[in-house]
Order: structure tokens, then sequence, then C-alpha cells
């Protein structure tokens, strides 16, 4: 996996926070939600853990 985030160590915007929570609360997996919202997953799943949100696991 060699994709780069040219975004790195961005801080969160007020519209991607709120676009967070919305994937989150419709159940969209972590690896979806990092590609909506072009940012890593650990970046994602950082976040959510801050905000207290769940993010469903695919099995």
């Amino acid at each position: 996996m060699s994709e780069r985030f040219e975004r790195h160590r961005q801080p969160w915007t007020q519209d991607e926070i709120q676009k967070l929570h919305t994937l989150a609360k419709k159940g969209m997996a972590l690896k979806a939600i990092a590609k909506a919202l072009t940012r890593s997953e650990e970046s994602v799943k950082d976040r959510a853990k801050a905000d207290g949100l769940s993010i469903a696991k695919l099995r």
C-alpha cells in the first residue's frame, strides 16, 4: 500500500467532523469513511475515538 496522504497533520474542519459523525452513524466501514474524507484510517480512528464514536467493523 503506497498511498500517500497529502493532508498530513491537517486540522479537522467542522464540516469533516460532521461528515465523520454522519458516516459513522450510518454504519460505514473505517476504510470507506477514510476514503470519503481523504484521510488515513488511523486519523479517522483517532478522531472517532476522541469524539466517542464507534465505527462498524466489517466481518
